[in-house]
C-alpha cells in the first residue's frame, strides 16, 4: 500500500458524514494507524535491503570461486552497502526522524539514506562491472522503495534516475572502447522495465491504501454499531436470548437473567444443566421439531424458579435463516405474563380515564345547576315536609359533586407540582385538622396516635395531593378500625434515602380477592363508596415519583398502608 498517500489522505477522510443516520458520523482518520502501517512497510524494505545486500556479497563470493574474481572495489563497495543497510535495519534510532512527510522531498537526507545512496552504489557497480554480471536488475529495488513510499512524481523521477544510471554505464562502456551495442540495449529493456515497475507499484498502493482506508472506516462504524446494539438489547425491559439447538446460551440480556433467576456472575450457561430451566428446553424442542423455520412460535411456560415462586413467562422464539457453513440460532424474546397483564391493564385504565374525565366534565356543569335550583327550592318550603326532600337531593348533588372531583384529580395529562415539601409540619397540621373534623380523641390513651421521627423532613410532593392521600388512607382506617387505645396510628420517619409515611389501623386481615383489588379504581367494600380512594392515592403517588404498599403487620393486629416519598439530592 502506499503510506504516504495513506498519511496525506487521512485529514480529508476525517471531514465526511456517513448518509445512513444522522447520529453516526463517519469515524475520523486515525494518523497513529497510518504512521504504523508506514513504519511496518518502511521496516519490511529495510529488511529487504539487507537481504540484498548480504546476496549481493554472496554473488561476488560465487563469482570468484566459479571464475574470474570480482575487482577489489567491486567488492568494497558491495560490503559497504551490505554493512550500511544491515546496520540500518537493525538499530532503529538510525531511522529516528523517518516519516512519510521526509521521504516525499528528494533534498531530505532520509530519502537520500533509504533510495539516494542504491541508486547511485549500484549506478556505479554497474558502470565498474568488467566480469558481465548484470547490475541493472538490483534498480528494482530503491524505484519499488519510491513508488510505495514516495510521491507519484517522487518515484517517476526515481526510476528516470535508475534509467539514466543505466544509460550512463553503458556511454561509459563507449568511452573505454567497448561494444556497447549489447549495454545499450539492455539499459533501455530495463528502464522501461522500471517505469512500468514505478506505475504499477504506485497504482497497486495507492488502491490498497484506499482500501485499507475504506476497511478502517468500515470496522469502526461496525464497532460503534455493536456498541449501539449492545447498549439497546441490555437496557430492554424485554429478555432476550440466543440459543443455538444444543441447548446452550450464546448470549442473555440481563432481564433475561432476572427472568430466568440466573447468577449475574456466569459466563455460561447450558439450559440443560438446570431442572427449573426445563420447561423452555422443552418449548425449544418442540419449536425445532416443528420445523417453523423463521416464523418462530409464540407460546407460554411455567418456570419454577430456584430462587422463588414458580413464574409465567410469554417466549417469542425467532430463528436465524440457515446458511452453508453457518449455524442455526434461536432468538427467544422473554416476557413476564404479570408484566403483560399489568400493561394491558394500565392501558386500559388510562383509556377509561381519558373517558371519565371527558364524562365528569360533561356532568359538572348539570350539576351546579341542579345544585343552584335545589337550592331555590329549599327557600320556598322551608319549614314543609319537601324540605327533607331538598336535604336528599343537597347530600347527594354533594357525593357526586365529590366523585366529579376525584375523577378530575386523576385524569390523564394533568402536569404535577412537584416541589420540596417539610413533610414533619404537612403531616402533623393535617392530622390536627382531621381528628378535629372528625371527632377522634388523640393522645398517648386516645384512639389516634400521631409519631413523628423527627422535625423538618422533607421530601418530593404536592401539598394539597399529599394533603389528600393522607386524609383519604386516615378515612379508610377510621372506617376500618376497631375501638380502642392507639388503633388508628400514623408514623412519619426516615428510611434510607426516602421518607416513610405509614398508617397503621388495627383490625383483622384484608382477604386475598379484596386485597389484590385495594389499588383498582370503582372497587369499594360499601354499598355507598365510590372505590376511587385508593386508587387516587395510588395514581397521585406515581405523579410525584412515591410509591404507595399495602401489607399487614408485622404484629399481625394491625393493616398498614406504606407511602415511600422521595427526598431531594441534597437531603
Amino acid at each position: 500500500m502506499n503510506a504516504a498517500r495513506l498519511s496525506q489522505a487521512a485529514p480529508r477522510a476525517s471531514g465526511g458524514r456517513a448518509g445512513s443516520s444522522w447520529f453516526v458520523e463517519s469515524p475520523p482518520a486515525e494518523p497513529a494507524e497510518g504512521s504504523a502501517a508506514f513504519s511496518r512497510l518502511y521496516r519490511a524494505f529495510l529488511a529487504a535491503r539487507a537481504a540484498l545486500g548480504l546476496a549481493l556479497i554472496a554473488a561476488q563470493l560465487i563469482v570468484a570461486l566459479l571464475s574470474t574474481p570480482p575487482a577489489g572495489s567491486t567488492q568494497a563497495l558491495s560490503a559497504s552497502y551490505a554493512a550500511a543497510a544491515v546496520l540500518l535495519w537493525l538499530f532503529p534510532q538510525l531511522r529516528r526522524g523517518v516519516t512519510p512527510r521526509s521521504l516525499a522531498s528528494i533534498r531530505s537526507l532520509h530519502w537520500w539514506t533509504a533510495i539516494g545512496i542504491d541508486l547511485v552504489l549500484f549506478g556505479v557497480l554497474h558502470a565498474l562491472d568488467r566480469s558481465g554480471v548484470n547490475y541493472g536488475a538490483l534498480f528494482v529495488m530503491p524505484v519499488l522503495m519510491a513508488a510505495v513510499l514516495s510521491p507519484r512524481l517522487l518515484a517517476l523521477a526515481t526510476a528516470a534516475m535508475a534509467t539514466l544510471a543505466l544509460l550512463g554505464a553503458a556511454g561509459w562502456a563507449l568511452l573505454s572502447g567497448e561494444d556497447v551495442g549489447l549495454k545499450t540495449t539492455q539499459a533501455g529493456l530495463v528502464g522501461s522495465g522500471l517505469f512500468a515497475v514505478s506505475l504499477l507499484a504506485g497504482e497497486l498502493s495507492a488502491r490498497l491504501a484506499r482500501e485499507e482506508r475504506a476497511a478502517r472506516g468500515s470496522l469502526a462504524l461496525a464497532r460503534q454499531q455493536e456498541l449501539l446494539n449492545r447498549l439497546v438489547i441490555d437496557e430492554m425491559q424485554e429478555g432476550v436470548l440466543v440459543v443455538d439447538r444444543r441447548g446452550r446460551i450464546r448470549a442473555m440480556n440481563p432481564a433475561a437473567r432476572v427472568l430466568l433467576g440466573a447468577a449475574s456472575g456466569e459466563l455460561s450457561w447450558q439450559l440443560r444443566g438446570r431442572a427449573d430451566w426445563q420447561p423452555i428446553v422443552q418449548a425449544l424442542e418442540r419449536t425445532y421439531a416443528g420445523g417453523v423455520g423463521g416464523a418462530g412460535a409464540e407460546l407460554d411456560v411455567d418456570l419454577p424458579l430456584d430462587s422463588g415462586p414458580s413464574r409465567s413467562l410469554r417466549l417469542r422464539l425467532r430463528f436465524t435463516r440457515q446458511r452453508e457453513g453457518s449455524e442455526e440460532l434461536c432468538v427467544m424474546f422473554v416476557e413476564d405474563n404479570r408484566e403483560l397483564l399489568a400493561r394491558t391493564r394500565q392501558e386500559k385504565l388510562a383509556a377509561m380515564g381519558r373517558v371519565s374525565a371527558g364524562i365528569a366534565h360533561e356532568i359538572r356543569n348539570p350539576l351546579a345547576a341542579i345544585a343552584q335550583a335545589n337550592a331555590l327550592i329549599a327557600e320556598d318550603v322551608a319549614g314543609m315536609r319537601a324540605e327533607d326532600l331538598t336535604r336528599m337531593v343537597a347530600s347527594n348533588v354533594q357525593r357526586l359533586k365529590r366523585l366529579v372531583d376525584d375523577v378530575t384529580e386523576v385524569a390523564p395529562g394533568v402536569q404535577p407540582d412537584t416541589q420540596v415539601l417539610d413533610v414533619s409540619e404537612l403531616v402533623h397540621e393535617t392530622c390536627v385538622d382531621w381528628i378535629v373534623v372528625n371527632g377522634v380523641e388523640s393522645g398517648a390513651q386516645g384512639r389516634f396516635q400521631l409519631k413523628v421521627a423527627e422535625e423538618g423532613l422533607h421530601a418530593l410532593f404536592d401539598p394539597e395531593h399529599l394533603r389528600r392521600v393522607l386524609v383519604n388512607l386516615l378515612d379508610n382506617a377510621l372506617r376500618h378500625a376497631v375501638d380502642g387505645e392507639g388503633t388508628i396510628r400514623v408514623t412519619l420517619a426516615r428510611e434510607g434515602e426516602t421518607v416513610s409515611l405509614v398508617v397503621r389501623s388495627a383490625g383483622p386481615p384484608v382477604a386475598p380477592e379484596v386485597e389484590r383489588l385495594l389499588f383498582e379504581p370503582f372497587f369499594s367494600t360499601r354499598s355507598r363508596g365510590s372505590g376511587l380512594g385508593l386508587y387516587i392515592c395510588r395514581e397521585l403517588c406515581e405523579r410525584h415519583g412515591a410509591r404507595i404498599d399495602f401489607r399487614r403487620a408485622s404484629d399481625g393486629a394491625a393493616n398498614e398502608f406504606c407511602v415511600r416519598l422521595s427526598t431531594p439530592p441534597d437531603a
